[in-house]
């Protein structure tokens, strides 16, 4: 192959694995991924039902061989094609600063547990069946493809501060709520309220208005200040969920400035 062909090639790989990039092509191998990768999920799933798994062994077995072989080349693609992003560049250096990113960390988790169980490595049944389960892994590599999972990380990166400060508030609470019932209940259930650490469980799950009932207080004051603390934690532990509220609209008005190109599907400002 001639320098040009190649280097044509390693570009049109690089726009077909980019959502952004890969035109209609592109886009029907977005979604043909995606769909693998649901399936995958849902295997995994099943795989966990011993009748189901005794009954469609072989075809989970090759349905594993073909998904493994379609995100193998989909890796190797990417690592290949990315000098062609000019943050990448250096045939050995862009590839290995663009194979150590985040998402191509998971890509990688997302075949491993095949390579590592040809390899030899499943003497141990245990071990085996938890390589299994990181396959599920491969649910991550979503974020890629969908423009709304996208969204979601980017919210939480543009309200970290305001996260941070939402769960330092949290935590502070739950200090002083789990605390103050250790002294207050621990005279009369030294048990259960046995020490601070272990009245965490009751004020997170006070604090959180989820309440199992298997800690509960049995002094007057302890059950008053149950009331207190609860009504304390459905306002607070509900701030972050209004950060974010408040973050996804910002971004879905920051999208709204943006069409798609009716040919390509790119977004055109």
């Amino acid at each position: 192959m001639s320098a040009g062909r190649y280097t044509d090639a390693r570009r049109r790989t690089h726009e077909l694995f980019e959502p952004e990039l890969g035109g209609t092509i592109g886009y029907y191998t977005d979604w043909f991924i995606m769909a693998l990768i649901t399936a995958n999920v849902a295997a995994v799933i099943l795989e966990t039902v011993d009748s189901v798994a005794t009954a469609y062994g072989p075809f989970f077995y090759y349905f594993e061989l073909f998904s493994v072989a379609v995100f193998t080349l989909e890796y190797v693609g990417r690592v290949w094609a990315a000098v062609d992003d000019p943050t990448f560049e250096g045939p050995i250096s862009g590839r290995v600063r663009f194979a150590s990113r985040p998402l191509l960390v998971v890509d990688l988790i997302a075949i491993l547990p095949f390579y590592l169980s040809a390899a030899g490595m499943q003497t141990d049944l245990r071990f085996l069946r938890a390589i299994r389960l990181v396959r599920l892994f491969r649910l991550l590599k979503l974020v890629r493809y969908s423009s709304a999972l996208q969204s979601f990380g980017l919210v939480f990166y543009e309200k970290k501060e305001k996260l941070v400060l939402a769960l330092f508030a949290n935590l502070l609470l739950l200090t002083l709520a789990s605390s103050v019932m250790y002294f207050v209940e621990h005279p009369y259930q030294p048990e259960v309220f046995s020490s601070i650490p272990a009245s965490f469980y009751w004020g997170f799950i006070t604090l959180t208005t989820v309440g199992y009932g298997d800690v509960t207080p049995v002094t007057p004051l302890g059950q008053f200040l149950t009331g207190v603390i609860a009504l304390l934690g459905i306002g607070l532990f509900a701030l972050p969920a209004s950060i974010l509220a408040a973050g996804f609209m910002e971004q879905t008005d920051d999208d709204s400035e943006y069409e798609y190109c009716p040919h390509c599907g790119e977004r055109i400002k």
